[in-house]
């Protein structure tokens, strides 16, 4: 099992980024994902998550400090969950994780999550 990020780097206050997490090594199309973020001294802390409908749809969830700026989107043909991130904010500034669940439901507590990512930096500075 793989979970590969990327998209991570210096931006400015207010400014956008994409990022990436490639997945391999289990059933990508039937698995809840999320992003997780981790601060410098701080918690690790849920930013969104993508579960699965019984319909097949996608039922995104965000914290409140992201939600309106940050999108989760995922491309089950290409096996990646994408987070698109707007109006950046320097309090954004953290490692961003990637996460996969088992099964179609993924909440917002990381212990739900059995595999992770590397993680990529993104930084918010001017």
């Amino acid at each position: 099992v793989q979970l590969q990020a990327s998209g991570g780097g210096l931006v400015q206050p207010g400014g956008s980024l994409r990022l990436s997490c490639a997945a391999s090594g289990f059933r990508f199309s039937g698995s809840a994902v999320g992003w997780f973020r981790q601060a410098p001294g701080k918690e690790r802390e849920f930013v969104a998550s993508a579960s699965i409908t019984w319909s097949g749809g996608t039922r995104p969830d965000y914290a409140d400090s992201v939600k309106d700026r940050f999108t989760i989107s995922r491309d089950n043909a290409k096996n990646t969950v994408y987070l698109q991130m707007n109006s950046l904010k320097p309090e954004d500034t953290a490692v961003y994780y990637c996460a996969a669940v088992r099964g179609r439901s993924g909440g917002r507590n990381r212990l739900e999550y059995d595999y992770w990512g590397q993680g990529t930096l993104v930084t918010v500075s001017s």
